[in-house]
């Protein structure tokens, strides 16, 4: 089965015509990866958290090339998200897997009302059911395995486990604690639960999901333990190296066609000076697998590595532009929190996109927002916005407490920046009625342009003149929109917003650089 058409791929890795691939294999805020396999085809989801649709899915031939095929918690009914959720709440760290000619996938929402929750589909593309609520499951990072007579074993952050009947949501027994695991790390966490040969293998991240991340494993003869704690934990960090991939961890082991295993997981690239800053957020990233004496060791992760050794399955990439023609958004398209119908059309203003405000301007938690995540370090953002007697335009967002905005309205163009509890109106220039091209370029160092307070990146907002020329209101530090001055768990999204009325929007450029 292959779901993936043309218009529905995102971005990903080079295909390897010399024989290697390049890390991250999802780029961007792609954190928390869960992959099965189903034949020769790969499924992978990840968290989401404040935004919505929830949990994106993406389907690989060959665990290199990723392709968007849809959302599991693409209906309200699925979903909520309450507007005074903070942002980083939500939906964090799911388990995919294919059991019994079904896909199921567990999650947890960690908005007030929500709690653990299981999914399941035929059709990965979905439709996904409604959940199937699991209050017996208090902890966050669930993971689903089955045993050999049926038993549904559910382990989570703690680490815990329970049997559960993932049909009903109800839990069977008592909660046990299975592992701390390795002695004085802190937060174990993401476990996931594998027979593998004769044993159960419990891999685990701890050290936090910062610099000190971490993956490590123990095995068992039984899915409820004693686990037995591998000799070499951690099986995979980077902390105290200066590797360009740090923060390591959160994994999920799955087996290629030829036998081999390999490892997915989460990372983050900092750039500029010292501490490092990474805006693109926690990405996946792929990594070798070798088993020695009955334990996984883990081949080197680095940003070019050799492919696997079965055949490449290159996915077309993504178009630059979206015309808004179609009769519904592409599934990388997210807003935050929700999405009613009442505040978006793409039928109101045929091959525009129309947004109507909800919130007074990006800062306010339901902003109307529909934006896509900034998957490249240096990248060029266009749009035409008509902001009519309303204001709009384009905004880099890392939460409501960080963005930079370039709104149109009211005949004139201001660039705003939102740092912390500042927020500055930085340049402003007269337009005029009509529509207007905002433009955002991003622009990442040149190598060996460092120096110890060096920015992780650049980015400009200005205006695109009759004449082609790019005219630059303002120039921002990328460091105020990067997780280390932030906080929190996402990565930048860019796009477009409405903050007062309804503004149109012609079409959307994303162009790598």
């Amino acid at each position: 089965m292959n779901p993936v058409g043309a218009d529905a791929v995102t971005g990903g890795a080079d295909g390897w015509p010399d024989g290697t691939f390049t890390n991250p294999v999802l780029a961007g805020f792609h954190p928390d990866p869960s992959v099965c396999r189903v034949g020769d085809d790969y499924y992978l989801a990840c968290s989401s958290f404040e935004y919505f649709p929830g949990v994106p899915l993406f389907h690989s031939r060959d665990l290199v090339h990723w392709a968007q095929i849809g959302n599991v918690l693409d209906r309200p009914g699925q979903l909520t998200l309450p507007v005074d959720m903070p942002s980083s709440a939500g939906v964090y760290a799911p388990t995919l897997r294919h059991h019994d000619g079904r896909f199921w996938l567990i999650v947890t929402n960690c908005a007030d009302g929500g709690g653990t929750l299981v999914c399941t589909a035929t059709d990965p593309a979905g439709p996904w059911s409604d959940p199937v609520r699991v209050p017996g499951v208090d902890g966050i990072d669930p993971d689903l395995a089955w045993d050999a007579d049926g038993t549904c074993w559910c382990t989570y952050a703690g680490i815990a486990q329970v049997r559960l009947d993932p049909e009903t949501g109800r839990t069977v027994g008592p909660v046990r604690r299975l592992w701390s695991g390795a002695p004085g790390a802190q937060a174990p966490e993401a476990p996931h639960l594998y027979r593998i040969g004769d044993h159960w293998y419990l891999l685990i991240a701890e050290g936090g999901t910062e610099r000190g991340h971490a993956v490590s494993i123990a095995r068992a003869t039984r899915p409820d333990g004693p686990y037995e704690p591998g000799p070499a934990n951690p099986i995979l960090t980077h902390r105290g190296t200066h590797r360009p991939i740090q923060n390591t961890g959160h994994a999920d082991l799955v087996q290629g066609p030829d036998g081999s295993w390999w490892l997915m997981l989460l990372g983050v690239r900092p750039g500029g000076g010292t501490p490092g800053w990474h805006v693109l957020g926690r990405e996946t990233f792929l990594a070798p697998v070798t088993w020695v004496d009955g334990w996984p060791v883990v081949g080197d992760l680095a940003p070019v590595m050799p492919a696997p050794p079965w055949a490449a399955h290159p996915v077309p990439p993504p178009p630059v532009r979206d015309d808004f023609d179609a009769d519904r958004l592409h599934p990388r398209w997210v807003s935050v929190r929700s999405r009613p119908a009442e505040v978006w059309s793409l039928a109101e203003r045929p091959g525009w996109l129309t947004l109507r405000a909800r919130g007074a301007s990006p800062d306010a938690p339901d902003v109307t927002f529909v934006g896509r995540r900034q998957q490249h370090p240096s990248c060029r953002v266009r749009t035409v916005v008509d902001p009519g007697d309303g204001h709009g335009g384009l905004v880099v967002r890392l939460d409501e407490r960080h963005h930079y905005d370039i709104e149109a309205g009211g005949g004139e163009v201001r660039v705003v920046a939102r740092i912390g509890s500042v927020r500055s109106t930085l340049a402003t220039r007269p337009v005029g009625a009509g529509p207007v091209r905002l433009g955002i370029e991003v622009v990442a160092p040149a190598p060996g342009d460092w120096h110890p307070a060096k920015e992780p990146d650049l980015l400009r907002l200005g205006v695109d003149r009759p004449d082609g020329t790019f005219d630059v209101l303002a120039e921002l530090d990328g460091r105020y929109l990067s997780t280390e001055v932030a906080g929190g768990f996402t990565g930048r999204v860019v796009g477009m917003y409405a903050a007062r009325g309804a503004v149109a929007f012609d079409w959307f450029d994303y162009e790598p650089r």
